[in-house]
């Protein structure tokens, strides 16, 4: 099963979250979160655990993500680490009971999640861990298939062009979702960007897209445009004649430097091609050249022989 079609089961310790958050001035947002997560996959599965008296503030922006909150009692009720078991318990259920959840999203940083994270593994289930860098064990990091830094969420992407100011608001909308879509894609180390696996990553993103709100017949025409505006490069595979975006931003420029980098290096050697064939034919115009001599080479005489002569005229 490839990457685009995970079906990801997502779990959160949100007390472990919130202990992280301790001191910080930005509070949690899951938006950044699951914009992350959906990008893997489809996401079937929204848990998350605490006690819900102590974080009120927050349940209402998880609710409107669609995330079922699990209530645990006070530990003086309940005991220390009911959360925890309650989140493995449910885990090791759907893994058992759901067989087409490929990926399991462990939300915290708590070492005590590390023999979950084995067991899910032994049962051929892709295991993807998220936390805070200061409150995340490395005994859980090391053990998951990958693991993402919350900090790392939410960053500006290297690789995205600006867009132009004079396009309309409905093409803009639209060229920065194909934009965010094909960085999502080159996170997940995908080489070929197919036209089809570019558009359910844009629909996963914003299920509400629909490339004829910005003007479009097809999402062909769209991925033409946006070449059009200089922001892809698109090849026509010779099979099923369908659109592969090549390179896009920064990798467009970043072809067009190295190009002209040989086109130098040629430059260079044809002037000093140039320079010897110039000294060459100087020096055959020389009268005294090494391949034009015109006098004779000069004769040097012994010493003693020259004294003889001298010796025998007087």
């Amino acid at each position: 099963m490839s990457d685009g079609d995970r079906s990801l089961a997502i779990f959160i310790d949100f007390e472990n979250l919130a202990l992280g958050f301790q001191g910080r001035r930005d509070r949690f947002d899951i938006e950044r979160v699951l914009e992350r997560l959906v990008e893997k996959g489809k996401i079937v599965c929204k848990k998350a655990y605490a006690d819900w008296s102590r974080f009120a503030s927050f349940t209402t922006q998880l609710h409107e993500a669609a995330i079922e909150l699990i209530e645990i009692p006070r530990r003086a009720q309940s005991g220390k680490n009911s959360a925890d078991i309650r989140l493995c318990v449910d885990a090791m259920d759907l893994a058992y009971s759901k067989e087409h959840i490929d990926t399991f999203v462990i939300v915290s940083g708590d070492s005590d999640f590390s023999p979950l994270v084995s067991k899910l593994k032994e049962l051929g289930k892709h295991v993807i861990g998220l936390g805070m860098q200061e409150s995340t064990s490395d005994l859980l990091r090391d053990n998951c298939d990958e693991f993402i830094y919350y900090e790392d969420l939410g960053q500006t992407p290297v690789l995205a062009p600006a867009l132009d100011s004079h396009l309309p608001e409905t093409k803009r909308k639209a060229f920065a979702l194909l934009l965010e879509s094909l960085l999502a894609l080159r996170r997940e180390n995908k080489e070929v960007l197919w036209s089809s696996m570019i558009k359910d990553t844009m629909k996963r993103k914003k299920p509400s897209f629909n490339e004829s709100y910005h003007g479009y017949r097809t999402f062909s025409e769209l991925l033409e445009d946006a070449q059009r505006e200089g922001l892809l490069e698109l090849e026509t595979d010779k099979r099923s004649r369908t659109y592969v975006v090549t390179r896009f931003g920064d990798e467009l420029r970043t072809q067009a430097a190295e190009a002209k980098k040989p086109t130098k290096k040629r430059s260079r050697r044809r002037r000093s091609s140039a320079k010897k064939k110039t000294t060459a034919t100087a020096e055959e115009k020389t009268p005294n050249g090494p391949s034009g001599e015109t006098s004779p080479p000069e004769t040097s005489v012994p010493v003693e022989s020259a004294i003889d002569d001298a010796d025998i005229r007087f």
